[in-house]
């Protein structure tokens, strides 16, 4: 495990190698998000920005949503895999968000969770983002591999114990920023496969390379 002072160097340094880092999802209202992130599950972000134009296009207010009907939604979002049952939770969805919150997205971990295809990960990423609410941290695979061979946490694999054990190290104005970072770097540089550690801002930090 690291110090509190790697910890924080480890933040410093990711912070400082990508400073524009940000959700990679493209949107431009709030709700736009959280169905973005509903349709990145088990897909790429580049897939995803693909298809949304045409599917905020098609359907350009949070009202068009709740009255859809799910199989033309379908038609739009195949392409992203389980289309099925994202297209269902996005239409629910926004009938919730209509009915209970009067179309604005909930500011909380609880209610946020309760809606139609909304996880911890989702939850997260829209506190922070969003709401810009300190301590917010998405844990999806790369945050999961990376925290792991960092040495951030000792050899968890659930999101919810590495999400809870981050939100106890990391200083909480950056968690978020520290998340897109993490995404970043894991695509740039600590390949799940093959990490380029002669590439990296953090190998004297990294307990990976240690070994």
């Amino acid at each position: 495990m690291r110090t509190q002072e790697q910890v924080n160097e480890i933040v410093r340094r990711l912070l400082a190698e990508y400073p524009e880092a940000s959700c990679t999802l493209d949107y431009e209202k709030p709700y736009e998000l959280l169905f973005s992130v509903r349709l990145a599950a088990q897909c790429t972000d580049e897939r995803v920005n693909m298809i949304t134009p045409a599917l905020f296009e098609r359907f350009p207010t949070l009202e068009s949503f709740a009255e859809a009907d799910v199989q033309e939604v379908e038609q739009y979002v195949h392409s992203c895999g389980f289309f099925r049952a994202k297209a269902r939770d996005i239409v629910a969805c926004a009938q919730v968000l209509l009915t209970k919150y009067g179309g604005e997205l909930p500011r909380t971990m609880e209610e946020l969770t309760a809606l139609p295809g909304v996880g911890r990960k989702t939850a997260n990423l829209i506190l922070g983002d969003v709401f810009r609410v300190p301590g917010s941290t998405v844990v999806d695979t790369h945050c999961i591999r990376i925290s792991n061979r960092l040495g951030l946490v000792d050899d968890l694999k659930e999101p919810e114990k590495i999400e809870r054990e981050l939100r106890r190290i990391l200083p909480p104005e950056h968690s978020s920023d520290f998340c897109h970072c993490i995404v970043l770097h894991g695509r740039a540089v600590c390949d799940a496969r093959k990490p380029r550690c002669e590439l990296c801002c953090l190998r004297d930090l990294c307990q990976y390379c240690e070994q």
